[in-house]
């Protein structure tokens, strides 16, 4: 399983994604954390995509991937992070470590962690 920052699924939605991670994510389940779809909402009200949610292809997509929900150990990890950030990149670097799944994000905040299992 492989866990998906919010900007690489908007990037593998609308197909942008690299080459290196279509072939990263290409035999793995998907998996996102709860709160991304909260931010995919965020950004569309403050008009930083022009995504509709309700699109048929990206309902598709969204179905044939693994919502994880934040749990209570996610919550306390995301305040034991060997970095800072902004809470929901917080809570979806927790959920890679707490549920071993490798998180494939470009955040270079991120990648600077020791704790967070990293795709690529």
């Amino acid at each position: 399983m492989l866990n998906l920052d919010t900007h690489i699924l908007l990037r593998f939605v609308a197909g942008t994604a690299s080459t290196d991670e279509f072939r990263c994510a290409a035999n793995d389940e998907l998996a996102i954390s709860d709160i991304v779809l909260w931010e995919i909402a965020k950004l569309m009200q403050k008009r930083r995509i022009g995504f509709d949610p309700h699109n048929p292809h990206f309902r598709a997509w969204l179905r044939s991937i693994t919502i994880l929900p934040i749990t209570p150990e996610i919550a306390w990890q995301s305040t034991r992070l060997d970095f800072s950030s902004d809470p929901a990149d917080e809570i979806i670097a927790a959920t890679s470590i707490v549920e071993k799944i490798p998180l494939l994000t470009r955040d270079h905040v991120i990648r600077s962690s020791r704790l967070v299992p990293l795709a690529l």
